[in-house]
C-alpha cells in the first residue's frame, strides 16, 4: 500500500553510491538542456521567459516522486505550450498579467483532470486519441511552431490574423520591408551550432553550448541598442502624427470596455425582471458598444501596423541627444550612427515623454532572482468554465506523448509501468506547479531520452534536475539577460525538427488507408484552424470514432472453404469453390445492435443466392459478445432460416456468448445438438442431411471422407 501512494519508496531498493552518482550525473546534464529549452518553450506559450523555469523545479520532481516511470524527464514541451497558446489567445493578450494567470489556471485543471483519470483507474481514456490522429496533429504542430518563431528570427513584430496563415503571410512582408540581420545571424548561428554538435556527438549538451556562445558574443557586441526618447526627438511629422492617432485609438479601449461593464449589471436586472423592454434597450446599447470597440481595434490595429513600418535614422547630437528622421526625409548631409531604429509599439498607448526606440537585437532582458510566490491559482468559474475543454484536450495529448516516452523506455530498461500511476505523477506535477506559478508541463521525449542515455538509475536524476533549476534561479539569473530572443527560437525550431514524422503517413496508409487519410485530414484541419488547434484534434477523433462506428456496424462476414492445405479460408478473398449444399459463414465482430440486422441481412443473401442450400453452420468463434438486440436477431434469424425449410447450427461458441444463451434460453430454442465444438465436427454431423447430390461436387467433403471425396 505505501509503495502504491508512494512509488518513489521503491527506489531505495539496492540503491547505491553508484546509483546516486549515475543519478546526479544525469539530472545536471537535462537540467543543462532544461533550463534554455524551458524559457524558449515558455515564450512559445505566450510567457515571459523566465515562467519556463518556474515551470521546471516543481513538476520533474513531482512527477518523478509520484509516476511510475524511472526516467521520464517532465517539464515545458513544445505541443503543450503550443496549445497553452493556442487555448489563451482568445482570452487575453499574451504575456499580460490576465493570461499569465490563465496559464496558471490552466495547469490546475489540467493536473486535476490527470490525478481524477488516474484515481479512477481511467488510463485507458487516452485510446481515444489515436496513433494516426497523434501523428497528423503533431506534424501540423510541428510546422506551427516552427513557423511561429520566423518572426522572431526576422526581428519583427506583427499582430496575430485570425488564421495562422494570415500571420505568417504579415511576418513575410513585414520581414521584406525590413530584417534586423544581426538578430537573423545570431539565430541562425545558433541553429548552426546545435545542428553540428549533434551529428558531430549527441553526447555534447548542444542548446547550452549554443546559447552560452551567443549569449556572451551579445553582450560582447551590444547586441541590444535601446533608446527611450521625448516624442519631440522625432523629426517626422508624419510619425508623430501616426502616434498620435494610435494613443486615441488604443485609449478609447479601455474607456469602452469600462462602459459595456457596467452595462452588465443592468443586463441581469432587466433579464431577471422579464422586462422585454428594458432588456431590448440594454441589448441595443451594448451592441452599440461593441460595434465601437471594433472600429477603435481595427484604427488600432491600423496605426500600430504603420508605426511599426516606420525605419528612422538616428543623427546623434550634443549631450548624447538623439534626432530620428525618416529614411526617406534624411536632411542631406547629415552623418548617422549607423543603425536602424524601430519604435517599440504594443497594444497600450505610448508614453510621448518615454518612447521606446529599438535600434539592435532583442535580447530576454531582466530575469528575477529567487523562486516564486507560492499561492493557489484564483478560481474563477467563467474562466474555468471556459477552459475546461481545452484542459482536457491538453490533459490526454500531454498523457500520451509522456506515457508513449515511458513505454519506449520502460521496453529497454525492462521496468514495468503502470498508465494509472504516471496519470497520478502527471496531474500532481500539474496542480503542485500551478502553485509554484508554472503553466503546463508534460513528459518531454528529448530530455528523457538525455537523461536515459546519461545513465539515470531512479526518479533521483528528477530531483538533481530540479535542484539545479532552483540553484540557477538563486544566483545564475544575471547572466541570462543578455540571451537573443532569436537564439530561443533556433532552438524551438531545432527541438521540433524531431516532431516531424512524414514516414507515418505512408505508415498508417499502409496498415489501413482509412488510418492514413484520417491522419491526412488531421494535418490538414489543424494547419487549417490553426490557431485554434482543438478544432484539428476534434476533426481527427470524430474521424475516428466514425471509422469504429461504421466497422462495427459493417463486421466482416466470410464465407469459408477449403484450401488445398485443408485450412479454413474466406472464400472471396482466396477464390475458392463454395460448397452449394452448406453455408459456413464467419461472423468476426461483436454481435450488438448496431449490427444485428447486417448479420441477418448476410445470411439471408446467402439463402437467395442458392437454391441447393441445406444446412447453415454459423462459425461463432469470431464473436466475443452479445447483447440483447444481438441475441435477439440470432433468436429471429433461427425462425427464419428453418421456416424456409433449411437447417443452422453454431460452431466455436465463445464461454461470454455462451452464458447469454443459456441465461435468456437461447440454447434450448437452438437446441444443444444444433451446437458443435468446432467446425470439422460441425461439418462431419451435418453432412448426412445435406449432401444429397452425389453427382455434384462440394470442396468440404473431403474434411470427413464424405462419397464423392
Amino acid at each position: 500500500m505505501l509503495l502504491r501512494i508512494f512509488p518513489f519508496l521503491g527506489w531505495f531498493k539496492g540503491y547505491d553510491m553508484a546509483a546516486l552518482r549515475a543519478d546526479a550525473i544525469a539530472g545536471l546534464t537535462v537540467a543543462l538542456v532544461l533550463i534554455p529549452q524551458s524559457m524558449a518553450y515558455a515564450q512559445l506559450a505566450g510567457m515571459p521567459p523566465y515562467y519556463g523555469l518556474y515551470a521546471s523545479f516543481l513538476p520533474p520532481l513531482v512527477a518523478a516522486l509520484f509516476g511510475s516511470s524511472r526516467q521520464l524527464a517532465t517539464g515545458p514541451v513544445a505541443v503543450v505550450s503550443l496549445m497553452t497558446s493556442a487555448s489563451l489567445a482568445p482570452l487575453a493578450t499574451a504575456g499580460s498579467e490576465g493570461y499569465i494567470a490563465y496559464a496558471i489556471l490552466l495547469a490546475l485543471l489540467v493536473g486535476i483532470f490527470q490525478f481524477s483519470l488516474g484515481v479512477l483507474r481511467l488510463g485507458l481514456v487516452v485510446n481515444f486519441l489515436s496513433h494516426p490522429v497523434v501523428n497528423g496533429f503533431t506534424n501540423a504542430g510541428a510546422l506551427i511552431i516552427a513557423s511561429s518563431q520566423l518572426s522572431k528570427m526576422f526581428g519583427v513584430s506583427v499582430d496575430d490574423a485570425e488564421h495562422y496563415y494570415e500571420t505568417i503571410m504579415r511576418v513575410v512582408a513585414a520581414a521584406w520591408h525590413h530584417t534586423d540581420w544581426t538578430t537573423f545571424i545570431m539565430g541562425a548561428a545558433a541553429f548552426a551550432i546545435m545542428f553540428g554538435l549533434k551529428k558531430l556527438n549527441p553526447r555534447i549538451p548542444n542548446v547550452l553550448v549554443a546559447v552560452v556562445l551567443t549569449t556572451v558574443a551579445s553582450w560582447a557586441m551590444g547586441f541590444e541598442h535601446n533608446a527611450t526618447v521625448d516624442m519631440s526627438a522625432i523629426k517626422s511629422p508624419a510619425v508623430v502624427a501616426d502616434i498620435e492617432a494610435f494613443n486615441k485609438a488604443a485609449a478609447a479601449l479601455p474607456a469602452i470596455a469600462a462602459k459595456r461593464a457596467e452595462l452588465t449589471p443592468r443586463e441581469d436586472a432587466a433579464k431577471a425582471a422579464h422586462d422585454p423592454a428594458a432588456i431590448l434597450a440594454v441589448e441595443h446599447d451594448i451592441a452599440l458598444l461593441d460595434l465601437e470597440k471594433d472600429q477603435a481595434a481595427q484604427q488600432s490595429a491600423a496605426f500600430r501596423d504603420k508605426l511599426r513600418h516606420y525605419l528612422l535614422a538616428g543623427v546623434p547630437g550634443q549631450g548624447g541627444t538623439l534626432a530620428l528622421y525618416d529614411k526617406g526625409e534624411l536632411p542631406a548631409g547629415a552623418k548617422t550612427d549607423g543603425r536602424t531604429w524601430i519604435i517599440k509599439v504594443g497594444n497600450s498607448p505610448l508614453k510621448t515623454d518615454k518612447l521606446l526606440m529599438i535600434g539592435g537585437g532583442q535580447v530576454i532582458g531582466v530575469v528575477p532572482s529567487g523562486l516564486p510566490t507560492f499561492t493557489i491559482p484564483k478560481l474563477d468559474l467563467k474562466a474555468i468554465v471556459r477552459l475546461l475543454p481545452f484542459a482536457a484536450i491538453i490533459s490526454l495529448l500531454g498523457f500520451m506523448e509522456a506515457i508513449s516516452i515511458a513505454k519506449a523506455m520502460a521496453a529497454k530498461t525492462g521496468q514495468r509501468l503502470d498508465p494509472n500511476q504516471e496519470l497520478i505523477g502527471q496531474g500532481l506535477a500539474n496542480i503542485l506547479g500551478a502553485v509554484g506559478k508554472s503553466y503546463p508541463a508534460s513528459g518531454s521525449f528529448s530530455r528523457s531520452a538525455v537523461n536515459l542515455q546519461a545513465g539515470a538509475m531512479t526518479g533521483f536524476s528528477s530531483v538533481f534536475t530540479s535542484a539545479t533549476v532552483v540553484i540557477a534561479l538563486f544566483f545564475f539569473t544575471p547572466l541570462l539577460y543578455h540571451l537573443p530572443q532569436s537564439v530561443l527560437a533556433a532552438v524551438i525550431m531545432m527541438a521540433v525538427i524531431g516532431l516531424l514524422n512524414a514516414s507515418g503517413f505512408v505508415h498508417a496508409w499502409k496498415a489501413q488507408w482509412y488510418d492514413g487519410a484520417i491522419s491526412i485530414l488531421t494535418f490538414l484541419c489543424t494547419l487549417a484552424f490553426a490557431p485554434h488547434l482543438d478544432k484539428g484534434i476534434m476533426v481527427g477523433v470524430t474521424l475516428s470514432l466514425l471509422v469504429f462506428l461504421y466497422k462495427s456496424m459493417r463486421p466482416r462476414v466470410a464465407s469459408l472453404s477449403l484450401t488445398e492445405d485443408s485450412a479454413y479460408r474466406d472464400a472471396s478473398v482466396f477464390k475458392l469453390a463454395e460448397c452449394p449444399f452448406v453455408a459456413v459463414v464467419r461472423f468476426d465482430g461483436t454481435l450488438f445492435f448496431a449490427n444485428a440486422s447486417f448479420l441477418e441481412d448476410q445470411i439471408t443473401e446467402r439463402m437467395q443466392a442458392s437454391k441447393s442450400l441445406k444446412h447453415i453452420i454459423l462459425a461463432a468463434d469470431g464473436i466475443n459478445d452479445m447483447d440483447a438486440s444481438g441475441e435477439e436477431a440470432l433468436s429471429l434469424l433461427v425462425d427464419r432460416v428453418r421456416s424456409a425449410g433449411l437447417d443452422i447450427s453454431l460452431c466455436g461458441v465463445k464461454e461470454s456468448v455462451m452464458d447469454v444463451m443459456k441465461r435468456t434460453h437461447l440454447l434450448e430454442h437452438i437446441g444443444e445438438d444444433h451446437l458443435y465444438p468446432d467446425l470439422t465436427q460441425a461439418l462431419c454431423t451435418v453432412h448426412k442431411d445435406s449432401w444429397h447430390a452425389p453427382g455434384e461436387s462440394c470442396p468440404l467433403t473431403s474434411v470427413c471422407r464424405l462419397p464423392g471425396a
